[in-house]
Formats: structure tokens, C-alpha cells, sequence
């Protein structure tokens, strides 16, 4: 089979699989809805409960240096879904099934990709549309907002093979349950919802260096939003390392992925 053979083989597999897995959130909306709507009762809750007790870097209204911060945290929380359902069919034997198939060996961990990507593109929409109805400011013109969005998916890309390496290596659901929680520190310990400088010395350079805080503050200097400067290289770099942190983690958890998936039941 020539390598062009291959390739159209793996993709029309891949699809395969992206069509399984919507057609299971079709048919069980909720927890699909549910993960685009929580980060919004998330901005609602710092932002009204908190966002008037939250000084701004430079000045600026609280709203709109959360919002862009938001859309980043939101990539973040979609590795948990990411997790849960690799994980589920493992437990459940499905992965099992599939590597039994005449199937692409790639294609269950692709199409599981391809399908959290487009979930990933509808649960943002929501989040721009709705800070919009807010009140969110974005400027910047329209190049540097396609710009934004698209280092926010990257993001999203990325951790989407963390999120199949940790839910393939995982025993069982109840472990990924436990990985969760860690979600949580590296989501708040970031510059999506304060200013690093105002956190202890030590912990505000791991908030600095949180590749979160990169992407969030590379998309609020493309919104033209109020953000923290920062005086250390990578602040001073944020776009720059919310390209480089994704690409590093593509290359170290796609090959580890696609290995593990191989090794499976081996």
C-alpha cells in the first residue's frame, strides 16, 4: 500500500471515530453543555463577586483583563473531559475492540482529537459571544483576533495529547478523578485571574513561566485589553512562548500517545 493509500486509509478511520464520539454527545447532551457553560458561571463569579475587590495592572476594568484569561482557562478545563472519556473506553473495553479492528492504529487517539477540537471551537464561540453580551471590550482588529483564537486552539491541541496520554496510562475513571484536581492549582496558579506581582516572589516566576499565563497574556495584548506587564524575559515574551509551550508539549505527549495506544494490552 503506497504511502498516499495509507494516509487516506487513516483519515477516513479517523473521522470514523470523530462521527462515534458526536454521535455519543448527541445523544447525551448534558455533559457536553454542561462543559461549555461552566466557564461562564465562572466568569460571573469572579467577575461580579470578586472583579470589584481585584485591581488591574495599569489601570483598566477588571472585566475585560478576566475575559481574555477566561477563554484561556476554558482550553484547560476541556483536558478533564478529554481524560474521562479515553479513559472510560479503556475501562469499558471499547479501545480494546478497536485495535482488534482492520483500522489505521492512529485512528482512535487522532478521531478522539479531531472531535474535542471541534467541541473546543463550539465551547469557545460561547465564551466570546458571551463576553460580548457582557460588556468584554476586544479590540485590536480583526487579524489579531483570528490571531488570538488560534493560539488559543493550539493551546487547546496541545492539551488535548496530555489529556490521551494521561487517560490511556491511567488504571481506571477513578484515577483520572484524582488528576483532576490538579486542573485546579495550575489553572488559578497563572495570570488569568490576578497579577503575578502580587503573589509571593518564588510563587509569582511558577505563575510567570504557567503556559497558561502565556496564552492568556498573548491574547490580551491582542484584544487590546488591560493585562500585567511584567519585567522577566518571558513576560516580556508571552506571544512568543504561547506558540513555543504548545509545540513543546505536541512533542512530547503525540509520540508518547500514539506509543502507549500500540503498547496497549501488549
Amino acid at each position: 500500500m503506497s504511502l498516499i493509500s495509507r494516509f487516506g486509509w487513516a483519515l477516513a478511520d479517523s473521522w470514523t471515530i470523530t462521527l462515534r464520539d458526536l454521535s455519543h454527545w448527541v445523544r447525551q447532551p448534558g455533559p457536553v453543555v454542561l462543559g461549555w457553560f461552566f466557564p461562564i458561571l465562572m466568569v460571573l463569579m469572579f467577575g461580579g463577586l470578586f472583579g470589584g475587590a481585584i485591581g488591574v495592572p495599569g489601570g483598566g476594568d477588571y472585566f475585560d483583563f478576566l475575559i481574555p484569561g477566561m477563554f484561556a482557562m476554558t482550553m484547560l478545563f476541556g483536558l478533564e473531559s478529554t481524560m474521562m472519556a479515553v479513559t472510560t473506553d479503556a475501562a469499558k473495553g471499547v479501545t480494546d475492540r478497536f485495535r482488534s479492528m482492520p483500522m489505521s492504529a492512529s485512528a482512535v487517539v487522532v478521531g478522539r482529537g479531531i472531535a474535542d477540537m471541534l467541541n473546543s471551537v463550539v465551547g469557545l464561540a460561547v465564551m466570546i459571544v458571551t463576553g460580548l453580551l457582557l460588556g468584554w471590550h476586544a479590540g485590536g482588529g480583526a487579524a489579531a483576533a483570528l490571531t488570538a483564537v488560534g493560539l488559543l486552539l493550539l493551546l487547546r491541541f496541545a492539551l488535548i495529547w496530555v489529556g490521551i496520554y494521561i487517560g490511556l496510562v491511567a488504571g481506571g475513571p477513578e484515577v483520572v478523578t484524582s488528576v483532576q484536581i490538579l486542573v485546579w492549582p495550575v489553572g488559578f496558579l497563572s495570570s488569568v485571574f490576578v497579577d503575578p506581582a502580587t503573589m509571593p516572589g518564588w510563587l509569582g516566576a511558577i505563575a510567570e513561566w504557567n503556559p497558561l499565563s502565556a496564552t492568556a497574556t498573548a491574547v490580551r495584548r491582542l484584544f487590546d485589553n488591560p493585562g500585567w506587564g511584567g519585567e522577566s524575559w518571558v513576560a516580556q515574551n508571552a506571544t512568543l512562548m504561547a506558540v513555543l509551550w504548545p509545540l513543546l508539549l505536541i512533542a512530547v505527549f503525540l509520540p508518547l500517545s500514539a506509543r502507549t495506544f500500540r503498547r496497549l494490552g501488549g
